[in-house]
């Protein structure tokens, strides 16, 4: 292998050997070093999945979907969510590298596959990092509306990437405390709205009034206003708004004792997703009539205004700030490991996967943050052209690498048992094998179809297919139908 793994995370017998010519043709550079661990890992998921989509976007979701339509597009949401991580955990522990997911799918479906899924991952965390920025630099107007939007996205790039830089266990305690800002947010709205839906306000107005549980579940136009089209938009956009929780793969291989680690944090996160988000949405449809919510202010303002907490939308725009940076932070190390895991396989330039003396590849953190500023830059003076198409790609780009994630299980696992493997010798095992891999396809599948219903989402796939042809199509000139074929036989 090209990789440099420890004893303990040799290749299962499903994975292909590397050639000698291969080996020779590529430079040293060490090994990624193995310093987090299984908290880390949940709160680098966590981090990746809580963002600006539930403190600022929830409740246009309720608006589109009504109250109940919106609970149950969350539940719909976990349920993928559940499924894709049951993969991603039997795939964690036999391939423990870090930038796994392309890794996964050249090994288990073709070396096309993974170099189309590793850009198209790639791409989807440097459009975010941009967006994350300019966001961010936007709310500090609320405190400082004298300085330029672009100063404070520089100071945010310049912090992320000096938290990036410096190691990986630097950045996973970073990252823990950022997401644990984050989470804390999340349970006090649950907290103090639930109480407040059952009668116990006691920081709130006298003349605050109140709903009682579930009666605004019950609305003048039925339990769902907008009908089950609105619902399905909603599906989908719950999907999206689950997209980060995959971030455990991309850690694997700078964690200590994978086989342990990563399927414990993947239970926790999947856990603690569905009572975060299912709890917060139901607790915001429950509070606010859904008529009333929208994008003009957090949901979590609303909320914490109406049961008194001081200072709500100054509280709000700090643990917001917290949520683009700690996504920011998350995304720029997804990229810079995706492009690593490139150049290991031989599919980047080699440059990319030197490692510094703190086993930080430093090479493709620089080129991961040009990519960020490329998409800050195509924001602000091509917002209808080429940032467009980078957003869309960038959409595309999440349901793909879950569809990704669901077939390179299957494939492995039928692989694994071809070549003479036990099954139960495995560290971690997908449960009820081949079902849970082909339902999170299927319904990966559906809900790209179904963008073709969403006029606001319908330019995903238009320019989401043809960038994937284009992947392929790149990779068959470059490395010729040989290679491009082939899956480990």
């Amino acid at each position: 292998m090209s990789l440099s793994v420890t004893p303990e995370d040799q290749p299962s017998p499903s994975e292909p050997p590397t050639t000698a010519a291969e080996q020779q043709s590529r430079p040293s550079s060490g090994a990624l070093r193995r310093s987090m661990g299984a908290r880390h890992l949940v709160m680098i998921a966590m981090g990746g999945v809580i963002g600006s989509g539930l403190f600022l976007s929830s409740g246009y979701t309720i608006a589109q979907a009504g109250p109940l339509g919106a609970v149950l597009s969350y539940l719909v949401g976990a349920v993928v969510v559940y499924l894709v991580m049951a993969c991603l955990g039997e795939l964690a522990v036999a391939y423990p590298v870090s930038g796994a997911f392309h890794v996964y799918a050249s090994r288990s479906i073709s070396p096309a596959t993974g170099f189309t899924t590793a850009w198209l991952y790639w791409l989807t965390w440097a459009v975010a990092l941009g967006s994350e920025f300019t966001a961010s630099g936007l709310l500090m107007q609320r405190w400082f509306p004298s300085v330029s939007v672009w100063v404070w996205c520089v100071v945010f790039a310049v912090v992320v990437f000096g938290v990036n830089a410096f190691s990986a266990r630097i950045f996973g305690e970073t990252e823990y405390w950022f997401a644990l800002i984050k989470v804390m947010a999340v349970v006090a709205l649950i907290i103090l709205g639930g109480a407040a839906l059952v009668g116990f306000h006691p920081m709130a107005d006298d003349h605050q009034a109140f709903p009682h549980l579930l009666s605004n579940f019950d609305t003048e136009q039925g339990l769902f206003p907008h009908g089950l089209s609105g619902v399905l938009v909603t599906v989908l956009a719950a999907f999206y708004a689950f997209s980060g929780s995959e971030l455990i793969g991309v850690a694997a291989g700078e964690t200590s004792d994978p086989a342990s680690a990563v399927p414990k944090a993947l239970r926790v996160t999947v856990l603690r997703l569905l009572i975060f988000f299912v709890g917060a949405i139901t607790v915001i449809a429950a509070m606010i009539p859904y008529t009333k919510v929208g994008l003009d202010e957090s949901p979590f303002v609303t909320v914490f205004s109406a049961v008194g907490i001081p200072y709500a939308a100054d509280v709000m725009n700090f643990v917001i700030i917290t949520a683009l940076l700690s996504a920011g932070n998350s995304g720029l190390y997804s990229c810079a490991r995706m492009l690593f895991s490139l150049a290991e396989e031989g599919h980047a330039p080699q440059a990319l996967r030197r490692l510094n003396s703190r086993g930080i590849p430093m090479a493709a953190l620089v080129v991961s943050m040009l990519g960020a500023a490329a998409s800050l830059l195509s924001s602000v003076i091509a917002a209808e052209t080429v940032y467009l198409v980078l957003v869309s790609i960038a959409g595309f780009a999440v349901v793909c690498v879950w569809m990704s994630i669901a077939a390179s299980q299957f494939f492995h696992r039928r692989r694994f048992v071809r070549d003479g493997g036990d099954v139960r010798t495995l560290p971690y095992r997908t449960p009820f094998y081949p079902v849970v891999p082909i339902l999170a396809f299927v319904l990966c599948l559906v809900s790209l179809a179904g963008i073709a219903l969403d006029p606001s989402q319908v330019a995903a796939l238009y320019f989401g297919i043809p960038f994937v042809a284009f992947c392929y199509l790149y990779f068959r000139l470059r490395h010729g139908r040989r290679k491009t074929s082939e899956a480990g036989a």
